[in-house]
């Protein structure tokens, strides 16, 4: 329904009546009741810092599950266990459902990528000033002491001695020790969830390795993700999807995720190092809709971001050729 905004013309007496037509945004409320985790409240008794505010993720866009009910199966993991892990291949939608999960839940996200050589002064802290009197938590202290999620991304790559340190928090213990700090004892506050995400360990996945035992064996949960479409599997849900977010036809959007199922068969067999996500899909979409013909717009997008080697892009261009035509 549109809303009716009043506007008194000056110096006339007269009235102007102006409707708009505004589409209403689904609140927190409606979206935890679509994913049914109303039941499941994991800032329970958790009281924001204002300090911490901004780390709390607004307007994540909403999550396509398809059946697969990955939102309620995390939330309910960090409701009764208080960690899980994400385990799927790249473009899945595992860092984004992260986002939604925290927003949904009103916690804030710390966020780690473990890819990167993240220093151990980085994630414990370190004492700074001319006569290093003065200490600075870092990102794991700061989540152990005020709560909220704590985001492991890219996990299988993490250091070892960041994985050990971790242990005690996860386990009955549920306490840091800050050996840079007086060997000071950091309980694990009691709204303090864990989320790890990784993709499975590969040859193709540089620097990944496989998960330490210990560590692996205090995710309680372990939640599967996988594509929309792949293979002989074709989603409707991701059909209508990239025909909204660019639209294009229908009949478009399902020939760009034929080519896209395809495509992800492949990478998973270990054929191609790359497989498209959604967004990929979205950037083809939208120059589609800009004027280009499909397979025009598969050079420019899907083509290109697959690889760099004339042989591989070879392939994706026969998948394209052969879905769409020239």
């Amino acid at each position: 329904m549109g809303n009716e905004i009043r506007v008194r013309a000056e110096g006339t007496g007269a009235r102007l009546t102006v409707k708009l037509s505004v589409t209403p945004k689904v609140g927190v409320d409606s979206l935890k009741a679509k994913y049914g985790v109303t039941k499941y409240d994991l800032g329970q008794g958790y009281a924001l810092p204002e300090s911490l505010k901004a780390l709390v993720p607004k307007n994540s866009p909403e999550y396509v599950e398809s059946g697969n009910n990955y939102v309620e199966r995390i939330i309910r993991a960090l409701y009764y266990f208080k960690q899980a892990a994400l385990i799927g291949p790249s473009g899945t939608g595992k860092t984004h459902i992260v986002y939604l999960v925290s927003e949904l839940s009103g916690l804030p996200l710390w966020e780690i990528n473990c890819g990167l050589q993240t220093s151990v002064y980085d994630l414990f802290g370190r004492f700074v000033g001319l006569g290093k009197e003065n200490w600075i938590d870092g990102q794991l202290v700061s989540w152990c002491r005020y709560g909220g999620i704590l985001y492991l991304d890219e996990a299988n790559m993490m250091k070892q001695d960041v994985a050990t340190r971790l242990n005690p928090l996860l386990d009955t213990r549920g306490h840091l020790v800050l050996n840079e700090k007086d060997n000071e004892v950091i309980p694990r506050h009691p709204n303090g969830y864990v989320i790890i995400s990784m993709n499975p360990f590969a040859s193709e996945f540089a620097g990944t390795k496989p998960l330490n035992a210990a560590f692996r064996r205090r995710m309680s949960v372990w939640v599967d993700f996988d594509y929309l479409s792949v293979g002989a599997r074709i989603s409707k849900d991701e059909v209508d999807l990239i025909s909204k977010k660019a639209n294009i036809p229908p009949e478009t959007s399902e020939k760009i995720i034929r080519v896209a199922a395809e495509l992800r068969k492949l990478y998973k067999n270990g054929d191609l190092p790359y497989a498209p996500s959604v967004g990929d899909l979205v950037n083809w979409g939208v120059l589609v809709a800009d004027g280009l013909t499909p397979t025009a717009a598969a050079e420019e997008t899907i083509v290109a971001v697959t690889s760099d080697e004339a042989e591989i892009r070879g392939t994706v261009r026969r998948i394209v050729q052969m879905v769409i035509g020239k």
